[in-house]
């Protein structure tokens, strides 16, 4: 392929201009080690290229032939009509499709999938913070590679998603895009209060809005202000229990109509979007009276709760993948007692739920819960849905154009169209006859830039 490498901006050199040679030896050679470390970041398309497949799925429907048109990071055109620039590079994948970049707007980046419970929750009180930020990098080479170039991350500490964010938006780390939480804002004692399961005082002090655990609206608008102050692009909330916390109930609401009121009013007034942990029935009606965006999970959802979804617009996560998770982790005996009882009920009530919510027509997203299961398997979810009663069309779209929307980004990214950013992957064969082709990734490009090209070997 061939590529021209930028060397960054710099002051211009006019005949004239007196010009340290020493100087612009160790210039080039420290500029020489950053693109070592942040290839993206130095090299970009200049040839354009010709994507080519038997399909293409666009984000929202299907159609042949496959042809994707790539100038730098940006799409130029699509389908037969797209124009074709003099000396472009092609690409043909032949029996294969063309798709938008996928999303899981449901991440947990910064966290490793472990089998070992009690030494998550003691290397999270032992190790510093730049080492668990270093051990969580390939935690999204693998997402990337997987096919997810945009991921929404729901709840990390320390201000890890707020770095990896970061370092993969500068090149330094491959990476999916990443829209994060920050701190997940919940009640004193619930299931987003970290402190929860340790005896008093261990920590020399109670967790307040700076953390995200809040009491009352006012905290609760201070904790939504401080998220955003640090870096946060989403607001996440728990509005109930959850599986994985020690001290609560799985569907318990936990936090009042005003609390969450105060949540959602303050974060859309700060144009951020909005995510609700919700298991268990009343505490999700209660975030869906308030304007949540997004409800996470949903897993013990009522008719009722179900069809205010439906009349709100609000989109559903189920994240079908967590159970899977838990599931193979129950077999192998990992949990504590109290987690084991709860995720057992999560299994036994979710798949019922997500075929009632696939029937009234509330709208479904793609969203995993990655961490919960391993980093790098989140296409699973996609046969997950289809499984119980979407079609694989649908199911494509929950995790492009859907997303896309729910994240706010639909005018850059979800669809393959002119104009949107290059993100790009190929899938073998027909996903429509057989979803589960989407977990067998041929080849990744965000933005214009290559990170996985298998056909190439």
């Amino acid at each position: 392929m061939v590529r021209e490498i930028h060397l960054g901006r710099r002051a211009a050199v006019r005949p004239g201009n007196q010009v340290n040679s020493k100087a612009m030896t160790i210039y080039f050679r420290v500029l020489f080690a950053a693109c070592l470390l942040a290839p993206a970041a130095c090299f970009s398309q200049n040839q354009a290229i010709v994507l080519k497949a038997a399909r293409m799925f666009d984000g929202h429907r299907m159609s042949t032939p496959g042809i994707v048109v790539v100038s730098g990071a940006t799409i130029l055109g699509t389908g037969a009509e797209a124009p074709m620039p003099a000396g472009a590079q092609v690409m043909d994948f032949g029996d294969a499709t063309l798709a938008p970049g996928f999303m899981d707007a449901h991440t947990h980046l910064s966290y490793p999938n472990t089998d070992d419970f009690r030494q998550f929750v003691l290397d999270g009180l032992q190790k510093t913070i730049a080492e668990r930020t270093l051990a969580a990098t390939p935690n999204l080479k693998k997402t990337l590679l997987a096919g997810i170039t945009t991921a929404r991350d729901v709840g990390a500490t320390d201000y890890i998603d707020v770095g990896l964010r970061n370092a993969v938006r500068a090149g330094i780390i491959p990476g999916p895009r990443m829209l994060v939480a920050v701190h997940a804002i919940g009640a004193t004692g619930g299931h987003c209060d970290f402190q929860g399961g340790f005896r008093f005082d261990v920590f020399g002090r109670e967790a307040g809005p700076e953390v995200g655990v809040i009491n009352g609206p006012e905290e609760a608008r201070k904790a939504v202000r401080m998220n955003v102050k640090y870096g946060a692009d989403v607001i996440k909330t728990c509005a109930t229990g959850g599986v994985l916390s020690l001290n609560d109930a799985v569907d318990t609401p936990q936090l009042t109509q005003e609390e969450l009121n105060a949540i959602v009013d303050e974060a859309h007034a700060l144009r951020k979007k909005t995510a609700a942990h919700a298991h268990g029935a009343e505490g999700a009606k209660r975030a869906i009276r308030a304007g949540i965006d997004s409800i996470e999970h949903g897993t013990f959802l009522d008719d009722e709760a179900l069809d205010m979804m439906k009349a709100h617009g609000t989109v559903l996560i189920p994240t079908l993948m967590a159970t899977e998770g838990g599931k193979e982790k129950l077999s192998k005996g990992l949990y504590p007692p109290a987690v084991e009882a709860k995720m057992r009920a999560a299994i036994e009530a979710i798949n019922q739920t997500m075929k009632r919510a696939i029937a009234k027509g509330v709208k479904i997203g793609m969203g995993t819960d990655a961490a919960v299961y391993p980093h790098g398997r989140n296409p699973e979810e996609f046969h997950k849905l289809v499984d119980l009663g979407m079609s694989p069309i649908d199911a494509l779209r929950a995790g492009t154009s859907v997303d896309a929307e729910l994240l706010g980004i639909q005018d850059h990214l979800g669809t393959l169209e002119a104009g949107k950013l290059a993100d790009v992957i190929v899938i073998p064969g027909d996903p429509i006859q057989n979803i589960r082709q989407v977990e067998k990734i041929l080849f990744v490009m965000k933005e214009g830039v290559i990170y996985r090209n298998d056909t190439s070997r």
